[in-house]
């Protein structure tokens, strides 16, 4: 009688354990999801971002284009290249839902997530960098503040870094959900 009681606490133990790892799994699905919405978002901003002022006449015109700025153009390479790494784990992730016992690729997963949001954090760190130059300026380097001029580039510039930084925060939830997962197996 001791025995099959024991079984049963083992087994609805094990049940639980399931069900909460099963729960991770959905949250990491749901996390990868905004990952890729404010990667794509913040790449799609960026890249887009241009803006023309007129200077005396319509001859001589200012233009603002991302690609004027190669942190920019790194920016929107890293999250174009995060968005595509984070779709394509997508099917890993709903693996995981399934078999909540899968450690190997929770394995992989922490690995390239953790590289991911290294490349994400250095390519969202500098274009943010930028933008404040652009708002504030540098007295001592005679860098002007260009935010006064060209208002509609800086602001979708600033946008573009919310949905980043919105993805950064994910992928650290991401890591550590995986690293949760894994210390129940």
């Amino acid at each position: 009688m001791e025995t099959k009681t024991k079984a049963v606490k083992l087994e609805t133990g094990e049940a639980s354990r399931a069900k909460g790892s099963r729960g991770v799994s959905i949250f990491d699905l749901i996390l990868r999801i905004v990952a890729i919405v404010g990667t794509l978002g913040s790449a799609i901003a960026m890249g887009t971002t241009s803006e023309t002022l007129p200077f005396f006449s319509q001859f001589v015109q200012f233009q603002a284009q991302y690609d004027d700025f190669t942190t920019f153009t790194l920016f929107v390479i890293v999250n174009a290249i995060v968005c595509g790494y984070l779709a394509l784990s997508l099917p890993l992730s709903i693996y995981h839902i399934i078999r909540s016992r899968a450690a190997k690729s929770r394995v992989l997963l922490i690995f390239l997530d953790t590289t991911m949001l290294a490349l994400l954090t250095a390519g969202a760190s500098a274009a943010a960098g930028i933008v404040y130059l652009a708002h504030n300026g540098n007295s001592s380097a005679n860098w002007f503040a260009i935010c006064q001029q060209f208002q509609d580039f800086c602001q979708r510039a600033s946008g573009s870094l919310i949905g980043s930084f919105v993805a950064v925060v994910s992928i650290v939830l991401l890591v550590i959900l995986s690293g949760i997962a894994l210390s129940r197996h």
